[in-house]
């Protein structure tokens, strides 16, 4: 059962965020081995903060990280210090790196009415056929890491691509948070090729809101 804390609306700057409920705000991330969405869910986690949320936390959830394999990670984000440690069965986003893993009834399992499916995929979110209560949103992260030769091993890499994807949809963090964390975790030859990936998934994002 996951614990809900006390909701203040304030962040850690002490604004308002309407963003925000009476509930924590909770992302599960599905990629494959390889993909990095652990990291991802942890770059995510750390924007949060540097956006002024108190409490944020971010871990893997399930599965072997060998490469190709499904794995799945978790972020939460609160305007208070989180003290849940259990695995997010009702997410209020699911960010999915690898399109053929929506074969898996897991992967929009619990997913929150409102919510967001994120995807990395060249169709529209209509031609996904996912039905749920739910808002998605689609991005081509692979055609663009392919362009901007943002490859490990010969593989596109598209987690901090789908980093734009997901600032777009559900507007919980913004590009200048995402940015410091890239500034702050990378190299300084990867910098600008991870943040052209994430700015231009941002602008090429489609978006389908429930009606």
């Amino acid at each position: 059962m996951l614990v809900h804390l006390k909701y203040r609306g304030l962040n850690r700057k002490g604004q308002r965020n309407p963003l925000l409920s009476t509930k924590l705000y909770e992302i599960r991330w599905h990629g494959r081995g390889g993909q990095g969405a652990v990291t991802a869910a942890k770059i995510i986690a750390q924007a949060a903060y540097f956006k002024g949320y108190q409490g944020v936390t971010a871990a893997p959830s399930f599965g072997a990280e060998r490469r190709g394999v499904p794995v799945s990670a978790l972020t939460r984000i609160s305007t208070e210090a989180i003290a849940v440690v259990s695995q997010v069965e009702k997410p209020n986003a699911v960010v999915v790196l690898d399109q053929s893993l929506l074969k898996y009834q897991e992967v929009i399992s619990g997913l929150s009415s409102g919510g967001w499916l994120v995807v990395n995929s060249w169709l529209h979110p209509k031609e996904l056929n996912v039905k749920g209560g739910f808002n998605i949103a689609t991005a081509d992260a692979t055609k663009v890491c392919r362009e901007l030769g943002l490859m490990v091993g010969g593989l596109p890499m598209v987690n901090t691509a789908m980093l734009g994807a997901f600032a777009r949809a559900t507007q919980i963090v913004d590009i200048s948070s995402i940015e410091k964390v890239i500034r702050e975790r990378f190299s300084n030859n990867a910098i600008d090729i991870n943040l052209a990936a994430i700015e231009k998934t941002y602008e090429i994002t489609k978006l389908e809101r429930i009606r």
